[in-house]
């Protein structure tokens, strides 16, 4: 952190200063001619999406890892299923204690720097992965990956959401969760190809490409702005909308959210009962602990392991069928984010998972009671993997990338740091939970996990209908108007 006195003022900086290659103000602008398509407001916007999008891809490699390297890493190091099982989880643990700071290192060295300081972690732990010779290393690579991931999911929304515009803004953060995806499927599939070690290494490029790419972006204009940086607040806006855009209404409804959120700094205890806070804090805490109830990180983490209890001899590559398909409902998020609303998303989204769990459940059931050579035996299984491809398309319309959407959206701008910590805590003790539990449950019963999970994502539904408001269309500040 660098502070300088300006004005009788000391004033936070940024850990990382925009990017130069925009400070040149638009008296200069023939020097851009080669450039122009970098001017127009939606590629400004979308250049900054696709280079912070890499965090969520080494985030969704780190969930898909597991998945096609149980088998060699328990072989290769002597593990046992519990012990393979706690390296698994043991990303969220570490998730849990980035999540804890994230909300903070944002709030302090900038949207910017965060990421910066969680890529440092992330390279690390895959280091130690792909050179561990025995458990000791694989767990501590685990949990710097975690760490790394855990400041990664609770920044990047929150740098998406406060750069885009509002007509563009549920497709810009739903690329978040499509960066998951993309993740998984890479994760997916090299493990197809290559060894275990090798492709811990593989997981190393995301972040190595992230770190000189921030310096190319422009950090978030609300935080600069309630930094009390105008200038660069206003630069920053400018270069994101265009050059030639008027931003003058923008640029007072943001400092008239700020000063109003200036007012009081701190928040005491007791304020929390107040609509304004306890609301919104009920509800994105709400829907991203119940994200992780709904089982997805138990299908996602242990696919193979499903699809063979399934009776699926090609149980890796139709894992990464599921990869692949995940990544193609997550595209169709990006436009109907926009166009259907978050509400009605997140309502058919966590139905049709009660629907698609439910089948799944009761084919388990069926198949104890059924020969192994049976053809009823063999359509059970086919029904079941359908199931849960159902169910993983079904959470990529909805419970995958809206929750973080409205989380982003709805937290009052003076406790979104120490909230946003609060909440991305929840869902990775959550993740923590069900994942360390998943291949307990799955030993115990495949029916009845699939069960669990299905009343989950009944409740779901209920707590969307009744609780969520609709936040598709508005600004910021007007949903932070909303709540007071």
């Amino acid at each position: 952190m660098r502070q300088e006195n300006e004005e009788g003022r000391n004033l936070k900086k940024p850990f990382l200063q925009t990017g130069s290659w925009y400070r040149i103000s638009g008296r200069s602008s023939s020097l851009f001619g080669s450039t122009q398509a970098i001017r127009d407001s939606s590629i400004s916007v979308i250049a900054c999406v696709i280079i912070v999008a890499l965090g969520p891809i080494q985030f969704g490699f780190t969930a898909g890892y597991t998945s096609p390297t149980q088998s060699a890493i328990i072989t290769d190091l002597g593990l046992s299923v519990s012990e393979f099982s706690l390296f698994g989880s043991l990303s969220n643990v570490g998730a849990m204690v980035g999540a804890i700071a994230s909300g903070q290192i944002a709030e302090y060295v900038g949207r910017k720097g965060s990421l910066m300081i969680a890529s440092i972690p992330n390279i690390i732990g895959w280091l130690f992965i792909s050179f561990a010779k025995d458990s000791s290393f694989l767990y501590m690579g685990r949990l710097l990956e975690g760490f790394g991931v855990g400041i990664i999911s609770y920044t990047v929304p929150i740098y998406i959401a406060e750069i885009s515009p509002q007509n563009l803004r549920g497709s810009l953060v739903s690329v978040n969760q499509l960066s998951v995806t993309i993740g998984i499927m890479l994760a997916y599939l090299l493990g197809l190809f290559v060894e275990w070690r090798f492709l811990a290494i593989l997981g190393i490029i995301p972040c190595t490409l992230l770190i000189p790419g921030l310096f190319f972006i422009p950090e978030s204009p609300r935080w600069l702005a309630k930094m009390g940086m105008t200038e660069e607040f206003e630069r920053s806006l400018q270069v994101l909308r265009g050059f030639e855009t008027d931003i003058s209404v923008e640029v007072n409804e943001i400092k008239a959210s700020v000063a109003s959120a200036n007012r009081r700094n701190t928040v005491r205890f007791s304020e929390l009962k107040q609509r304004r806070y306890w609301l919104p804090l009920m509800i994105g805490i709400g829907l991203l602990v119940l994200q992780q109830l709904s089982g997805i990180n138990a299908v996602l983490f242990y696919s193979s392991t499903i699809f063979q209890n399934a009776g699926i001899n090609s149980s890796d590559v139709a894992t990464f069928g599921v990869g692949a398909v995940q990544v193609l409902a997550t595209i169709l998020t990006l436009w109907l984010a926009d166009k259907s609303g978050r509400r009605l998303l997140l309502i058919v989204s966590s139905s049709a998972m009660a629907l698609s769990l439910l089948v799944v459940s009761i084919s388990f059931y069926l198949k104890e009671y059924i020969s192994p050579d049976s053809d009823l035996y063999a359509t059970l299984s086919l029904v079941s993997v359908a199931g849960v491809v159902v169910m993983v398309i079904a959470f990529s319309l909805g419970l995958g990338a809206m929750p973080w959407i409205i989380m982003s959206e709805i937290l009052p701008i003076n406790i979104k740091g120490l909230a946003g910590s609060f909440a991305t805590l929840a869902n990775w003790f959550f993740s923590w939970l069900v994942t360390l539990t998943a291949n307990l449950l799955l030993d115990w019963s495949s029916g009845g996990t699939f069960t669990i999970y299905t009343a989950v994502c009944v409740f779901t539904a209920g707590f969307v209908a009744i609780w969520v408001p609709e936040t598709k269309g508005k600004t910021l500040e007007e949903i932070q108007q909303f709540f007071r």
